[in-house]
């Protein structure tokens, strides 16, 4: 479905996020005030459709779903938006942490030191079968003296960095836009899922003992590890909420929509001592409208529900466990993201892992409706909050990719007079 409309920068002071996930399509239109304040302005959330695991699978389907979540966006808004931050959850979603060095030039570590030695850092990892994403400094040091924050100003000859630096496949994030550009929308950037959702749903404190954030999403589970107020570890594994409702229609017999019902209203992570006691209904698959629906005990749908769960949770384990993050990963976990929501994933969550567990909820932004401010819309607030406090050097690369673009937008234009005059 092609929409029509006029294309338009947009608004001063207007942030649109959008979250393309599995289960469903988010946008959120917010203004932010010079203080840094942020209002929301206008929600749109809409089914998913043409989208699996984060991956384009359907372009008509998903250009309708991402053009009807952003038009509701707009008309509460009252304001047509061109530029979109986008979520990235998919897509082999991976990190790895890394240390350059060079010798500084001058006397002192300038601006242009620190985009030199992120440039080397981002060459390191820079090759035709990853696209970076972020690339997060977690400490500099210079002359041997380590954990210094920000060295601009300060003297030395030998400056290192130790940056975190996140990657997705190129071609899932050229699917993604091109998607979006079919809505008339041009993806300003990419915000890794995971950790967007940290910056809605983490305190400071957490962040700075060491936290693990798992985002549960429909088709994907990603998650970050935090210490020292850094984000050190992000990764995905193909597999979430969805893929729960899809075992219970299997191993229950029942279509995919009663199958989610049954996990909303009856699903539980963990079996509890009524479960044969407790009866529930089960339509039969293709029997809705005329056959009578079975009644089963809830331990049976407990019984498809575990065994999936279980698998999310060692998933994550082994690979923070194979990463070495570990270490430093600190004694607690947050949930957050629609699938964090069933029954006895908290409890679950902390008996595989070994952790504290708790919910995440994002924090309250003025403007933000009750029914939109639930773990499942934290990745959409976090990108909207990604924008106001976005580190330092991605702001300062944010700024040079922008003089880049209008010095090649000032480049067309001077040749077309060539041509033409």
């Amino acid at each position: 479905m092609k929409t029509t409309r006029r294309l338009r920068k947009n608004p001063a002071g207007s942030i649109a996020a959008l979250d393309i996930g599995t289960s469903k399509i988010a946008c959120f239109i917010a203004h932010a005030d010079a203080a840094g304040e942020m209002k929301i302005l206008g929600i749109g959330h809409q089914l998913s459709r043409g989208i699996r695991s984060g991956i384009i699978t359907d372009f008509a389907e998903a250009e309708a779903s991402i053009a009807a979540a952003v038009h509701a966006a707009e008309q509460m808004a009252g304001e047509m938006v061109e530029n979109v931050l986008v979520s990235l959850s998919g897509g082999n979603l991976t990190s790895r942490n890394v240390t350059v060095e060079m010798t500084i030039v001058g006397e002192e570590v300038t601006d242009r030191d620190l985009m030199d030695i992120i440039d080397q850092g981002r060459a390191s990892v820079a090759h035709n079968e990853s696209e970076i994403i972020h690339c997060i400094p977690v400490s500099y040091y210079l002359d041997g003296a380590r954990g210094i924050s920000d060295p601009r100003k300060m003297f030395g000859r030998q400056f290192g960095a130790d940056l975190h630096i996140i990657t997705g496949l190129p071609s899932v994030t050229r699917n993604l836009a091109h998607c979006v550009a079919r809505c008339h929308l041009n993806v300003e950037e990419y915000v890794a899922a995971p950790y967007a959702s940290a910056l809605s749903v983490l305190d400071d404190d957490e962040k700075q003992l060491g936290v693990t954030l798992i985002d549960m999403g429909g088709g994907v589970t990603s998650f970050a590890v935090f210490a020292g107020g850094k984000n050190l570890y992000t990764d995905a594994i193909p597999i979430g909420g969805s893929h729960v409702t899809s075992d219970i229609a299997r191993g229950l017999s029942t279509s995919l929509a009663h199958a989610e019902r049954l996990k909303t209203l009856h699903g539980s992570a963990i079996a509890s001592a009524r479960d044969d006691q407790v009866m529930v209904e089960v339509p039969p698959l293709g029997e809705e409208e005329e056959g009578e629906a079975n009644t089963l005990p809830r331990s049976m749908l407990t019984g498809v529900i575990r065994p999936r769960m279980e698998e999310i949770f060692e998933m994550i384990r082994g690979k923070i466990e194979i990463s070495g993050a570990g270490a430093f990963a600190g004694k607690r976990v947050v949930l957050t993201g629609g699938a964090s929501q069933l029954i006895g994933a908290r409890e679950m969550a902390g008996n595989i892992l070994g952790k504290q567990v708790r919910l995440g909820r994002p924090r309250q932004v003025h403007g933000l409706a009750e029914a939109a401010s639930g773990p499942a819309f934290a990745t959409a607030l976090g990108i909207l909050e990604y924008t106001l406090r976005k580190p330092m050097e991605e702001q300062m690369f944010a700024a040079r990719r922008a003089r880049r673009g209008l010095t090649a937008g000032f480049e067309k234009v001077v040749g077309w007079f060539k041509e033409n005059f």
